[in-house]
């Protein structure tokens, strides 16, 4: 199992909490400064997915500083609950929220995906970006956001995952490998954060994998779609 501190021996999920607390008010700036901006476009277009589908209430599982939820705003729901396990990236979360005077629509909690205090059926949609990859147990957690998510709802993940082509393959292999956890260890002053990042995307079963898992858990009409030459990737899936 892929964790950030391997010196440690506490829970993958203890260290993902304690490395995003440490990251936290540099997590914004970095996710734009080392993807150059374009994972703001990977969300719009994720958000788009569930356009057809009107979700009036909305889960956001590892919801960070809420950049995903913010973006779903654009679908005009009328409640949306984000999760996380990182106190440190809620707060961040809760500024924007609060300085877009959204609270009444927006509300989070402490809370992980294998562990979701919600009752079954509880949301139209069910949105993840760029945390699936840290459940400690993949299975458990996409099980319970199968659970909580209602009958007809939809699925939508955003994750990274590894291009195929050549040279691109390449490039992006050296930067996420060598380049980005120097810039990353600069700006967080985290040495273990960005080594973590190409490592968990390396051990993620992205793609045709993870489509399996899904529909392993009960999942069906199971899609994915590589963005930016496989950089990263939307899955969308439905519980009918």
């Amino acid at each position: 199992m892929v964790v950030p501190y391997k010196d440690k021996d506490t829970s993958k999920k203890e260290q993902v909490a304690e490395m995003f607390d440490n990251i936290s008010p540099k997590y914004d700036f970095l996710n734009h400064f080392l993807s150059v901006g374009i994972d703001i476009y990977w969300r719009k277009r994720a958000i788009q997915w569930l356009k057809a589908e009107h979700p009036k209430t909305i889960l956001d599982v590892a919801t960070g500083t809420c950049d995903f939820a913010l973006e779903a705003m654009v679908l005009k729901p009328e409640k949306i609950v984000g999760v996380d396990i990182s106190e440190g990236m809620l707060a961040y979360g809760q500024k924007k929220i609060d300085k877009r005077k959204l609270g009444h629509i927006i509300s989070l909690e402490v809370g992980d995906s294998e562990n979701l205090n919600f009752a079954d059926n509880s949301f139209d949609a069910v949105i993840v970006s760029f945390g699936v990859r840290n459940f400690e147990n993949l299975a458990k957690g996409l099980e319970n956001i199968y659970r909580v998510l209602a009958p007809n709802g939809t699925l939508i993940v955003l994750e990274f995952s590894q291009p195929t082509a050549s040279p691109f393959k390449q490039f992006y292999n050296a930067y996420s490998n060598y380049i980005l956890p120097q810039i990353g260890k600069f700006f967080s002053k985290d040495t273990s954060a960005y080594s973590y990042l190409p490592e968990s995307v390396q051990a993620f079963p992205s793609g045709a994998d993870f489509l399996q898992i899904l529909q392993q858990i009960g999942f069906q009409n199971t899609l994915c779609e590589p963005l930016t030459w496989g950089i990263s990737s939307i899955y969308k899936a439905k519980k009918i």
